[in-house]
């Protein structure tokens, strides 16, 4: 498939998509994550893939909304065209999104980097929810996936002032995994996808659901989620590979059945 806004590859069992939008910092509009969306659904269905790490550039990862796409719309055309449903796709993904961060990450940018289930971050990234300072607010969970990563206070901090903090303070407050300098965040993150592509597909994706399912549900539902899903990854061919290389000490063949 041909893209405008985004350039999809491949490497070793994980689909690597990066935002191509250079001139304006990546700036999301409708085409791009009308794009992003049907890439990564075609990644998720696809059996090779096993892992997908999303990434920008240097300078940014996504500095925002196109705002050039939205300051003359009215408040009805944009209700109308319910720009955010296709967000929502997004968090159906089974399989794992890593996220390469590097540069800003602002606005629907910071809100796409929680949509990752992990981010490693170059030094250089700058991560914030700036709306309030154009008289609105997040539309795609930044309210709502910024308290769940760092707390109600430091996201109330964050989304009334509309500044943004540093990658290591990102890290202090657990919405980032790492942060390694600008020139390795992009093949550290690679690596990272590339290790969790090598594990048994149906159990990297029962956890990711099981975990996810954490922020949803009360923890007696959630263990009963999480047990469920345990007992019917014991039906799992993976499960029978993976347990018998434990104990003929050899290098697991995993197949995703």
């Amino acid at each position: 498939m041909s893209y405008e806004t985004i350039i999809a590859t491949r490497e070793e069992g994980v689909g690597i998509v990066t935002l191509n939008r250079p001139k304006i910092l990546n700036a999301l509009n409708l085409k791009l994550v009308d794009e992003l969306v049907a890439e990564l659904e075609k990644l998720d269905k696809d059996p090779d893939i096993r892992a997908i790490l999303l990434t920008g550039n240097d300078k940014a990862f996504a500095a925002g909304a196109d705002i050039n796409e939205m300051a003359e719309d009215s408040a009805i055309a944009i209700m109308k065209r319910d720009q955010f449903a296709v967000w929502d796709r997004i968090s159906l993904i089974s399989k794992p999104i890593i996220g390469a961060v590097s540069g800003f990450a602002l606005g629907g940018g910071c809100e796409l980097m929680m949509n990752c289930d992990i981010v490693i971050a170059s030094e250089t990234a700058v991560i914030g929810q700036p709306e309030v300072k154009l008289g609105v607010m997040p539309g795609a969970g930044g309210t709502q996936r910024l308290v769940r990563a760092v707390g109600l206070r430091k996201a109330m901090e964050m989304l009334l002032t509309g500044e943004p903090i540093s990658a290591q303070e990102a890290l202090r407050y657990g919405l980032v995994n790492r942060v390694v300098p600008v020139e390795a965040y992009l093949q550290e993150a690679l690596k990272l996808a590339k290790q969790i592509a090598a594990q048994p597909p149906l159990a990297v994706q029962m956890i990711k659901r099981a975990a996810h399912k954490a922020d949803d549900l009360p923890l007696q539902e959630g263990m009963e989620y999480e047990r469920n899903g345990f007992y019917l990854l014991l039906a799992s061919e993976d499960r029978k590979e993976g347990m018998q290389a434990f104990l003929e000490k050899r290098k697991p063949r995993f197949t995703g059945n």
